[in-house]
């Protein structure tokens, strides 16, 4: 494990973050982590959660807590929202499904799940976390969005929505903000990563090998082929560019949609 980055210093600030198990959330925790963010993760493995645990701890967080919420459970997202999200300086909003279907079997309850998962959980811990934020003087919000944020993919038609939406939601709130809150320190952004190199990418390439017969090998390479630069992200960069926008002193991104072209392959 590499020794921790102190060139931004987090100390002092609280960092939420959800679906921290595992992929970009895991790899973020740990950016936040080494930078000296005290930091709550949440996701719906506690095992998965606790391993992350150690190694942030071992980063030098200086307290690590662990929430296991399954963020489609209104009623633990409003618990979330109010006890953990309402003291956050720092908000990662990462957790989010991505769902392949053809638009004649995307049903009302896939519909559905995947703009509760993608979108509703993310407003509503904003919209705890954001005033609050805005009353200590500093916050940071960053929604984990996708190119499928700006653009449509065929076979997705819930999870383009879903993404669209949430960098809307991201707009939105920035405009809010500068209006409301033009005095204090706050920055709500969105990152915009093509396909990376987790579990769901995996997942999307088992689903192509078996409805095209292809090896999954070859279906995620031809994944990969649609990023610019042609390779599968790795967490840690996307966790590289959360971690910018939150460390950003003082403030002065808002309302990106932060891309991943070729040449930061």
């Amino acid at each position: 494990m590499s020794a921790p980055d102190h060139s931004f210093d987090l100390a002092d600030r609280h960092a939420l973050v959800t679906g921290a198990g595992r992929g970009i959330g895991r790899a973020t925790a740990l950016c936040l982590a080494g930078r000296g963010a005290a930091l709550t993760l949440v996701a719906r493995s506690e095992a998965e959660l606790l391993e992350v645990q150690v190694e942030c701890l071992e980063l030098g967080a200086p307290s690590v807590s662990c929430e296991v919420v399954d963020l489609l459970d209104r009623e633990a997202l409003d618990e979330l929202a109010g006890t953990v999200a309402a003291g956050a300086d720092v908000l990662v909003n990462n957790a989010g499904s991505a769902p392949s279907a053809a638009l004649e079997r995307t049903d009302d309850d896939l519909f559905d799940a995947t703009l509760d998962l993608n979108l509703f959980a993310p407003f509503a811990l904003s919209r705890a976390a954001l005033p609050a934020m805005a009353e200590r003087g500093w916050g940071r919000i960053v929604n984990v969005a996708s190119t499928a944020a700006r653009e449509g993919y065929a076979y997705t038609s819930a999870y383009v929505a879903s993404k669209h939406a949430l960098l809307g939601l991201t707009r939105a709130l920035t405009a809010e903000a500068s209006m409301r809150w033009r005095e204090a320190d706050l920055t709500i952004n969105a990152v915009c990563p093509g396909f990376v190199d987790t579990d769901i990418v995996a997942r999307s390439a088992e689903r192509i090998a078996e409805s095209t017969g292809v090896d999954s090998q070859t279906a995620k390479a031809r994944l990969a082929a649609m990023n610019a630069g042609g390779r599968l992200l790795s967490p840690e960069e996307v966790a590289e560019a959360i971690g910018t926008l939150v460390c950003e002193q003082p403030g002065q991104t808002h309302g990106a949609a932060w891309e991943f072209a070729a040449a930061d392959a």
